[in-house]
């Protein structure tokens, strides 16, 4: 069974995200950037599969600049066998993205997609639905516990008022949650080995792609402050205040 991972170069979390200037975005110029957590896991858990005997390639795809090589070949480091760039300077929004897996997945024919359920820069929680939607695969998004038999897969999903566990039919896209797995250290002779691995290049104009952006960015603007707390004495304190200023009671 071949497993297509997706993967996208993000701020790396610790990072305090500055927004620019001209309130166009944030930067990320001289910032530290890595792989984005969700997908992490997603790579984690499709590497889990071909140590179970599960999976028998692991191909794992970014769509982006090309400093994305960097991301590939830290999935490649984690266990991927293999994998490709679709490069674009455009810049790429959930629907254009979901349309270039969708070619990918036609070239590669995997029998499995696992996408991280959101990045933590735009949290936008679209490709993996709108991926599935394309492809017209079933989907089970938020999975916390994922068990492929034959050629269906159980997967339990976490919802507003707790878990869920769903069979679906492979082919299908599967979005990775936070209690899915813990992902590896990559260790330095894997490093080493993905240096060798194949990583292949495409263009959105090679897989009949449009990644002309839909939507345009008004302005990005850093949250306002919070104001300062205060203590009170006492409870009766408490209660004036929240009735008084807070109008809550």
């Amino acid at each position: 069974m071949k497993v297509l991972v997706s993967v996208k170069r993000v701020v790396d979390f610790n990072v305090k995200v500055r927004v620019k200037a001209d309130g166009t975005g944030v930067e990320t110029a001289n910032v530290k950037m890595s792989m984005n957590p969700f997908d992490e896991i997603a790579v984690e858990e499709a590497v889990r599969l071909k140590e179970a005997s599960i999976a028998t390639e692991i191909v794992v795809v970014s769509c982006g600049t090309a400093a994305c090589q960097e991301t590939l070949r830290t999935a490649l480091a984690i266990g991927a066998d293999r994998a490709i760039l679709v490069e674009s300077n455009e810049e790429l929004q959930p629907l254009a993205v979901a349309k270039l897996l969708k070619a990918v997945c036609v070239k590669e024919s995997p029998q499995l997609v696992i996408l991280g359920k959101q990045a933590i820069d735009d949290d936008s929680n679209q490709t993996g639905q709108m991926l599935a939607a394309l492809l017209g695969w079933p989907q089970a998004t938020f999975a916390s516990k994922l068990k492929v038999e034959g050629e269906k897969a159980q997967v339990t999903r976490e919802v507003d008022g707790g878990l869920e566990t769903i069979s679906i039919k492979l082919p299908a896209v599967v979005t990775t949650d936070l209690r899915l797995n813990e992902p590896r250290y990559v260790t330095l002779p894997n490093i080493m080995k993905a240096k060798k691995k194949t990583l292949e290049n495409l263009k959105p104009e090679a897989l009949g792609v449009d990644v002309s952006p839909r939507l345009s960015t008004v302005k990005v603007v850093e949250p306002s402050k919070r104001k300062a707390g205060m203590k009170v004495a006492d409870v009766k304190a408490l209660v004036e205040k929240l009735r008084n200023d807070a109008k809550v009671l």
